[in-house]
């Protein structure tokens, strides 16, 4: 079955800082301008950063954030270039390294005027949407790959939406939480139908049952009531079969499954087993 899509684009706000509302930016001062620790210098460091995120210029961006983080250490600025260097890493694919910022900054702001969207950008961080050209290449599906990151991408968007239901962030947390659901099925299910085709039928009935106990109004619970039957048949196990069957048919009428059997994915070009 396939999985749909859930909204690709990375919410716009991403790139806006969090601490807009609450953030102003000092103008004049009389602090002298050779002090490198006067709002106005540091000002001026944090304007050079945005000009470097938006011009691309990650790796120096990072190194201003960071200074702008020491200079400032205490202010609304400062968390603002906490954030904003979690999301330099985030564009930059340094996965690790944008999670260790986004713990940090929730270790020691947990009642910071941001803390929706760190929760937010958290969980974009883990949330694997693309796979990418490699991805693309081999047909690799997201729910064929290691689904932690998805886990905690959910739970992540979960305290979002339990904690802040009315912050802006939340629509789109909810989208992705239901697309990680879906994910997470049909990662069992692609286990069950592994284990399956390898005449391993206790081992796919068990991922089969998960998926089913787990997911139950997810659509790939149609494949895992399936294979369910089918491993249940392979061991002899008929009443269960027979029980399996005939939830498949009642909550899926018209399954494919039960005429067509299970699917058969198209080969990678490179494949040739």
């Amino acid at each position: 079955m396939t999985v749909s899509r859930p909204v690709q684009r990375v919410a716009r706000w991403l790139a806006i800082p969090a601490l807009a509302g609450a953030l102003v930016l000092g103008g004049c001062s009389s602090t002298p301008k050779e002090d490198p620790n006067s709002q106005q210098a540091v000002d001026k460091l944090y304007a050079d950063a945005q000009d470097d995120m938006s011009s691309g210029n990650y790796e120096r961006a990072i190194k201003t954030l960071e200074r702008v983080e020491g200079r400032a250490a205490g202010t609304l600025l400062a968390q603002q270039a906490t954030l904003d260097l979690a999301y330099v890493h985030y564009r930059t694919a340094e996965r690790t390294e944008a999670l260790a910022v986004l713990d940090r900054f929730m270790k020691l702001h947990p009642s910071s005027p941001a803390y929706d969207y760190a929760l937010y950008l958290r969980g974009i961080v883990n949330f694997n949407d693309n796979l990418g050209f490699l991805g693309n290449l081999s047909r690799q599906e997201l729910s064929e790959r290691d689904q932690q990151a998805s886990r905690d991408s959910y739970q992540s968007f979960k305290q979002l939406s339990e904690q802040f239901p009315g912050s802006k962030y939340t629509p789109d947390a909810r989208e992705r939480m239901n697309y990680i659901v879906n994910a997470l099925a049909e990662y069992e299910v692609h286990v069950a139908r592994y284990y399956y085709k390898r005449g391993a039928y206790v081992a796919a009935a068990n991922r089969a049952q998960q998926a089913t106990q787990e997911f139950q109004r997810s659509p790939a619970v149609e494949e895992a009531l399936y294979i369910l039957a089918m491993s249940y048949d392979r061991l002899g196990l008929e009443q269960l079969r027979d029980d399996s069957t005939r939830v498949l048919k009642q909550n899926f009428p018209d399954s494919k499954f039960l005429s067509d059997g299970l699917r058969e994915r198209e080969k990678a070009w490179w494949q040739f087993w």
